[in-house]
C-alpha cells in the first residue's frame, strides 16, 4: 500500500486541507484513517479549523470572479484533461478506494471509472447548457432564458462512494462555472486528498485560479459550517436521512438550495413470470455488493407466493457460495463493513429481527480469526419478515436481505412503496403488462425504477436520486446540471414603442 500512496503523491502527515493548487496543514484535530480490510492505520491528517474554512471560502469567492468568465467549452476541456489524469491513475486510486473503504477491488476500479465517465459526460455538456426561447405577447419583443453559474457549491460526500459522488457534483459544477468546496467523509479522507493531487497538474497547467477546487477535511462541524454559510448558495449532501434533514433545515433557513441524496430501502419484486436465472444474480449482487453499504443496495425482496419457496432455495444455495475476505483479492465476493460501529448496527438489527419474530434462512454472524482481524467482517444473511416491522422500515447499512411474500401485483407495489424511503426499485417479470404497471404513475414511487435489472448499477447518463426521505435531489446525468446554475428570463424590446403587458395604458 505504501507504493500506492507514493504513486498518488500522498505525504500523509500534512494534508488536512488541500486546494487544487496548494496544500497546508489544518489547524483542527488529528484524524486517523484505519483500513477496515486489516485494521491497519493508513495515515493521519489534520482537520480544518474554522479559520481554515473561512480562508477556503474566501479563496473560492475570489476565484469565482475569474472562473465564471471562462467559456464553458474551455471549462469542459479542462475537465477532459482531468479525465485523462484519472485514466492514468485508475489502478492506484481504485486500489486506495478499496483499501480505505473496504469495497472490492473491482468496485474500487469501477468507482474511478465513474469519475472518468462523468468527466466525459461533462465535456459534452459544456457545449449544451441550453436555455429556451419563448414567444412574447407583445409585438417586437423577444423572450428567452439563460443559465448562469450559481457560485460556490458545497459537496458533502459519504464513505461508501468516497470519490465517485464528488465527481458527479464537481465535474458538472465546474463546466457550469461554479466553485467546489468538498467535505469528504472523515472515514475516507485519503482518497479525497488523492483526487486533489491527481487533478493538481491540470489546474496548474491551465492557470485555473486557486479556489476553484477546494478540499476541507473534518467531521460534522465542517458540514454544519457549509450548511449555515450564506456564501454557499448550494449544498449537495450525500448520507443518511438524519444527516440530510439537518442539512436541509439549515440551508432552508437561510433560503439556500440543497441537493440531497439520502437513504434507500430498495426492493425488488419477483413476479411469478420472472426469469429466475436472470433475477438471482441481480439479487445477490444488489444485496451483498459493497457489503450492503450502497444507498442502492437491495434490502427487500418481495416475492410472489407461487415462486417464493423456489427463490428462497436458490438464494440459500447462492449465499452458500459467497467468499468473504480481503476485498483486494479478486476471488472474494464480500469485504468488510466500514468500521466496528457499522458492525454494531448490524448486530442490533439482527437482534431486532429476532425480537420482532423474523426467521433467518441464512444465519448472520460476525466473523473472527486472522483473516478477519479488523473486526469489521460480517456474514451476509437473509431473513423472512413482515414489511411493516420497524426494523424493515429502517435502512440498515449492512448485508441483510428481507424476504416478503405477496399475492397480487397491486399488493406487491403497495409493499414496495410502503416505506419512508424512495430511491431505487426493480421488478423481474416477462409480463409486459406487469412491467408497464410497475413503471406507471400507480407503480413504483422511487426516483429509479428498473425492469429485469437490479436496484444497483445506475449509469451516469440518467439523473440519479430519489423521493420521500431520500431527499428529492438529482445528480449526474440528464438535466441534473440545472441544479448548479441559476435561471434567468430575459425580454428584449427591439421596437419603437413600449406596449405594456395585458394591454395596460400608461400615458405621461
Amino acid at each position: 500500500m505504501q507504493d500506492i500512496l507514493k504513486a498518488l503523491h500522498l505525504q500523509i502527515s500534512n494534508h488536512g486541507i488541500s486546494t487544487g493548487l496548494a496544500s497546508w496543514e489544518g489547524q483542527g484535530e488529528e484524524l486517523s484513517s484505519f483500513s477496515p480490510v486489516d485494521g491497519q492505520l493508513i495515515g493521519k491528517v489534520n482537520a480544518a479549523s474554522r479559520q481554515d474554512y473561512d480562508t477556503v471560502i474566501g479563496q473560492a469567492q475570489e476565484a469565482f470572479k475569474t472562473w465564471r468568465f471562462v467559456p464553458a467549452p474551455k471549462r469542459g476541456d479542462i475537465v477532459r484533461q482531468m479525465a485523462d489524469q484519472f485514466r492514468k491513475y485508475k489502478t492506484e486510486l481504485g486500489t486506495l478506494v478499496s483499501y480505505e473503504m473496504g469495497k472490492s477491488l473491482q468496485e474500487g476500479m469501477g468507482e474511478v471509472q465513474e469519475i472518468i465517465d462523468i468527466c466525459d459526460f461533462a465535456v459534452g455538456l459544456s457545449r449544451q447548457l441550453y436555455g429556451l426561447s419563448m414567444h412574447s405577447e407583445r409585438p417586437a419583443h423577444r423572450m428567452y432564458e439563460q443559465w448562469h453559474p450559481i457560485g460556490i457549491v458545497g459537496i458533502i460526500s459519504a464513505f461508501n462512494f468516497p470519490v465517485a459522488v464528488w465527481s458527479w457534483n464537481s465535474m458538472l459544477a465546474w463546466v457550469c462555472g461554479d466553485m467546489c468546496v468538498w467535505k469528504p467523509s472523515e472515514k475516507t479522507p485519503l482518497t479525497a486528498i488523492a483526487c486533489q493531487h491527481i487533478i493538481q497538474d491540470v489546474l496548474k497547467t491551465n492557470d485555473v485560479p486557486e479556489g476553484v477546487s477546494s478540499l476541507i477535511i473534518g467531521g460534522r462541524e465542517v458540514g454544519e459550517w457549509l450548511a449555515n454559510d450564506p456564501n454557499v448558495p448550494l449544498v449537495s449532501a450525500t448520507g443518511s436521512t438524519c444527516m440530510g434533514k439537518a442539512v436541509g433545515q439549515a440551508v432552508g433557513a437561510r433560503l439556500g438550495r440543497s441537493l440531497l441524496e439520502l437513504g434507500g430501502n430498495n426492493a425488488i419484486i419477483i413476479s411469478q413470470h420472472a426469469d429466475l436465472p436472470l433475477a438471482i444474480p441481480a439479487i445477490v449482487f444488489g444485496a451483498v455488493g459493497t457489503a450492503g453499504q450502497r444507498c442502492t443496495s437491495t434490502r427487500r425482496l418481495i416475492i410472489h407466493e407461487s415462486t417464493y419457496e423456489e427463490v428462497k432455495r436458490q438464494l440459500v444455495k447462492a449465499y452458500g457460495q459467497l467468499r468473504i475476505g480481503n476485498p483486494l483479492d479478486a476471488n472474494n465476493h464480500v469485504g468488510p463493513l466500514i468500521d466496528e460501529l457499522a458492525v454494531g448496527n448490524y448486530q442490533t438489527a439482527v437482534k431486532e429481527i429476532r425480537t420482532s419474530g423474523g426467521t433467518f434462512v441464512v444465519e448472520p454472524d460476525v466473523l473472527t480469526g486472522d483473516t478477519f482481524s479488523s473486526g469489521c467482517y460480517v456474514k451476509p444473511c437473509i431473513a423472512e419478515v413482515e414489511n411493516h416491522w420497524p426494523i424493515v422500515q429502517h435502512e440498515t447499512f449492512a448485508p441483510i436481505l428481507y424476504l416478503i411474500k405477496y399475492n397480487t401485483l397491486d399488493e406487491a407495489i403497495a409493499l414496495q412503496n410502503g416505506v419512508p424511503q424512495g430511491l431505487s426499485s426493480a421488478i423481474f417479470t416477462l409480463n409486459l403488462r406487469e412491467a408497464e404497471q410497475f413503471l406507471s404513475q400507480v407503480g413504483s414511487d422511487c426516483g429509479i425504477a428498473n425492469v429485469n435489472i437490479g436496484t444497483s448499477g445506475a449509469e451516469i447518463g440518467g439523473a440519479f436520486g430519489g423521493e420521500k426521505e431520500t431527499g428529492g435531489g438529482r445528480e449526474s446525468g440528464s438535466d441534473a446540471w440545472k441544479a448548479y446554475m441559476r435561471r434567468q428570463t430575459n425580454t428584449i424590446n427591439y421596437g419603437t414603442t413600449l406596449p405594456l403587458a395585458q394591454g395596460i395604458k400608461f400615458e405621461l
